[in-house]
């Protein structure tokens, strides 16, 4: 599909959809778990689609139906009630390779889950998800006792896992911290655990996320700082009944038009003591200028007032945060000085190479900008309207329709329909705070 968004300024009220890193944790502990387990709130997307999907090719039975799912604030719609049968970590052999689409989370976590297994499970994706590489987890895998045969490019999939994980001491590097949050979440059920070391760690708050799982659950586990994680094989995971918050990644385009406007915009849903490493654009907005207010799980703002300087630029470092880049890049256009978007190397291996995407993206808009080996700047430019190919990517569409708010004439986003492989309705809350949208 297409999106065309027209210039313009948001205000009013919007509720943010549940957190696909919350969601997706939450479906494989449970499927892991002894007893039943409901799960309100779940963001209703393709990426959760992929996850149920092979869960239930693994004999997990998951109803996508149960009553009271909608989180506060959210209208209904806005997510899933799951509940989930558990599987207490053994599961069926699957009669198909399991398809995880475009979803690098669901593929990266539940490679170690079917490492537990003493079958082989394979595993399949899109033609984006062919091209990323799980290498370093496939290699602490084996390390473990797990076997891989690679069908595809490199260690990319297609694939197959086959177990048991006996455990033991591996060493594995994160340039996504998904390949660790994997680790960490098979380990209790291994034989012998794992003593995970990290020579390189990115995007540590959502390792901090995953821990939290852990200790929700009563897991036992020991740290050395980010360095070493050691996790005690034996141990069980149990049902529980929990709310899915709602997403700070996705909450990241509504922040960025709330900046771009001096009337103000009311989010609701976010909880700024949740784990999630994307909450931090908020202190950057705080920082660059932005009015910004925190009242419970209400989070009201603007930019700068009329009277106060414009937005500044500067260094952001996005390690922690990397999802934010092609937002905060459609927001450096509106800085008063270059704003540079560094240490985040890991975001040209999302589903794009999104630093090479949004320098393409932006210039094509007629702005400026300039690739760094681990960032982007950009420079201060009026936007022109134009059309601008998403190149695939859910954030990168959602960043290019907040861009269309403060060009100067629309912008028009082919292949826009990706929006929803984590942010359903996307277009839909944007017309409701005030967006001029055509879709076609």
């Amino acid at each position: 599909m297409k999106a065309t968004v027209h210039p313009g300024r948001l205000s009013g009220r919007v509720a943010i959809p549940g957190s696909k890193s919350h969601t997706i944790r939450a479906l494989l502990v449970a499927s892991l778990a002894a007893g039943e387990s409901l799960i309100r709130g779940a963001l209703d997307s393709e990426d959760t689609a992929a996850c149920i999907r092979i869960l239930r090719d693994l004999g997990v039975k998951i109803d996508d139906t149960a009553p009271g799912g909608t989180a506060p604030g959210r209208k209904p719609g806005d997510g899933l009630a799951l509940r989930v049968v558990g599987r207490s970590g053994v599961f069926d052999a699957p009669a198909h390779p399991l398809d995880c689409a475009n979803s690098g989370t669901t593929l990266y976590l539940a490679l170690s889950l079917a490492a537990l297994q003493g079958f082989p499970v394979s595993f399949t994706g899109d033609e984006q998800l062919q091209r990323r590489s799980a290498g370093p987890l496939l290699r602490a895998l084996e390390s473990a006792g797990a076997r891989v045969t690679r069908e595809g490019t490199g260690d990319c999939v297609p694939l197959t896992v086959r177990g048991p994980l006996e455990g033991g001491e591996v060493v594995v590097e994160c340039p996504t911290s998904q390949y660790l949050s994997s680790l960490l979440l098979a380990a209790p059920l291994s034989k012998r655990g794992l003593d995970i070391r990290v020579p390189l760690l990115n995007e540590r708050p959502y390792v901090e996320l995953t821990l939290s799982w852990l200790e929700s659950q009563s897991i036992a586990y020991s740290r050395d700082g980010w360095d070493r994680f050691t996790v005690p094989g034996g141990q069980a995971y149990r049902g529980f009944d929990r709310l899915v918050p709602a997403d700070f990644s996705s909450a990241t385009f509504f922040l960025v038009a709330g900046a771009l406007s001096n009337s103000p915009l009311e989010i609701t849903g976010l909880d700024m003591n949740d784990s999630q490493g994307d909450r931090g654009v908020v202190r950057v907005l705080e920082r660059l200028g932005c009015r910004v207010n925190v009242d419970g799980q209400l989070l009201t703002i603007a930019g700068p007032a009329a009277d106060e300087p414009p937005l500044a630029g500067g260094d952001v470092d996005l390690n922690a945060m990397p999802d934010a880049l092609p937002a905060l890049a459609v927001l450096g256009t509106r800085c008063a000085t270059p704003l540079r978007l560094v240490n985040v190397p890991q975001a040209r291996e999302k589903e794009t190479d999104r630093i090479a995407v949004m320098a393409r993206a932006i210039t094509t808009l007629g702005g400026r900008a300039e690739e760094l080996p681990d960032g982007l700047v950009v420079h201060p430019s009026e936007l022109a309207g134009s059309t601008v190919d998403s190149a695939g990517d859910h954030r990168v569409a959602m960043a290019l329709a907040i861009a269309g708010l403060v060009a100067s004439a629309p912008v028009t986003i082919t292949n826009a329909g990706v929006a929803g492989i984590t942010f359903p309705g996307f277009y839909e809350k944007l017309a409701a705070c005030g967006a001029r949208v055509e879709e076609a």
